[in-house]
């Protein structure tokens, strides 16, 4: 919401609040942006000196500050202090901090019809607590909603209309806004809770074309086209025109009710949300080969190894005595620095499978540890790395259990450390007590 430093006439302090900012101005008065003692921030409004003395315009105030004492919800700003009797009369709401809807689609443009639905979701259950309370805006257009962190509030209830109450119109005359009072406002015929719905119509056609269905023109032609001619939504999205165009109905009983309107607009928010979240591309996932499994080798080796590493290439693409695959720099790529490493005695048909318990026959066991066996290595069809046992004890290769994971090594060395270190501490603690 815009503000404006104060000018010369208006009041530095109202009552029990000092006053810091002007809001803006209407037809009644205007509002200022003031504090209290603690700090708390409000909007008040004051009545101009001109129309102070007028007691039709009192008593439309005063209704103003009825209706806001009535309504109770989050809908609208909360009714904080008020004075009737002052020489200007004047009332403090709670201060709601965000821009008019008006001015969020003046400056943004055309809202996309999710947040439309939402906007007119909450407005819906607004209304339902305002009519409950036996009071009709019969002002509702996006200069009087407030957009809040917390959700839209309902502002400027300077003409409401509360049951049992007088209208406090002439006769011809209509109070309200062009372009969003109901028909039967435009006739002055009695005002109901289906009003507002009306102007809620209006008010959502305009958040989603960024203008008003009724065009633009002077406030006679606005209302003739509000009581004889259909609004134009050709702006409005698909899925929210039927809606709008049975709030925008020209007979009160053809309009839907606020509880139905709130109920069809969670329901068209929730799509719609949706659908912009299915819209939007998924990041895409790295895809790993069929037959990839990891060895435990650092990345930047696994573009050296061909495509298939079961096996099957070894045997097909090497002989006997082929050299062993090159590493990144050219020389033979070392086998991991793994535990008792064990292969089989022969070829494909004639040693044990991979994976297959091994033969121990003349096997010599290393300083390392490691077994291996007395067949060739790298024979024809002979398998060679499957069965690595790391120091951790786990089994790598394409006929063994897959590696440990080098991250949960790393995991666990450090939960060790950590525990040693609590443990020293104790220790240490214990024998400073005991000392």
């Amino acid at each position: 919401m815009a503000m404006m430093r104060l000018r010369r006439e208006d009041p530095r302090v109202v009552g029990s609040f000092r006053l810091h900012r002007r809001l803006g101005a209407g037809g009644m008065g205007v509002v200022y942006l003031g504090s209290d003692r603690r700090g708390q921030r409000v909007a008040l409004k004051v009545i101009r000196p001109d129309l102070a003395e007028d007691q039709e315009f009192r008593s439309r105030f005063a209704r103003e500050v009825s209706a806001a004492r009535r309504i109770r919800g989050g809908c609208t700003a909360r009714l904080v202090a008020a004075d009737l009797e002052a020489d200007r009369p004047w009332f403090a709401t709670q201060y709601v901090p965000g821009p008019s809807l008006h001015d969020k689609v003046a400056e943004e443009g055309p809202l996309v019809a999710a947040d439309v639905a939402a906007i007119g979701a909450a407005l819906s259950e607004g209304l339902v607590a305002v009519h409950e309370a036996g009071v009709v805006h019969r002002d509702l257009k996006p200069s009087n909603i407030l957009l809040s962190p917390k959700g839209p509030r309902i502002i400027d209830f300077g003409i409401a209309w509360a049951t049992g109450a007088s209208t406090l119109t002439h006769v011809g005359t209509a109070v309200g806004s062009p372009g969003f009072l109901a028909p039967e406002q435009v006739r002055g015929a009695a005002v109901t809770p289906a009003t507002d719905v009306f102007a809620l119509g209006a008010t959502l056609a305009y958040a989603a074309m960024a203008d008003s269905p009724f065009g633009h023109g002077s406030s006679e032609v606005m209302l003739y086209r509000v009581v004889h001619e259909e609004p134009q939504l050709a702006g409005v999205p698909d899925a929210l025109s039927p809606l709008v165009r049975a709030c925008l109905a020209k007979t009160p009983e053809d309009r839907p009710s606020t509880l139905q309107l709130s109920m069809r607009l969670k329901e068209i928010a929730a799509r719609e949300a949706q659908g912009l979240s299915a819209g939007r591309p998924a990041a895409p996932r790295p895809r790993r080969a069929v037959d990839e499994r990891p060895t435990g080798r650092l990345t930047e080796r696994y573009p050296e190894q061909g495509p298939e590493r079961d096996g099957r290439d070894d045997a097909q693409g090497r002989g006997q005595g082929t050299p062993a695959p090159r590493g990144p720099q050219g020389g033979a790529r070392p086998a991991p620095a793994r535990g008792p490493a064990r292969t089989g005695g022969g070829g494909r048909g004639e040693g044990p499978r991979a994976g297959a318990p091994p033969r121990t026959g003349q096997g010599s066991r290393t300083g390392s540890g490691s077994r291996t066996g007395s067949g060739p290595a790298g024979g024809p069809g002979s398998r060679t790395g499957s069965g690595v046992r790391t120091g951790s004890g786990s089994r790598t290769g394409t006929g063994g259990l897959r590696p440990a994971n080098p991250r949960l090594l790393r995991q666990r060395i450090f939960v060790f450390v950590v525990v040693t270190l609590i443990v020293l501490l104790g220790i240490a603690a214990a024998q400073a007590l005991q000392g």
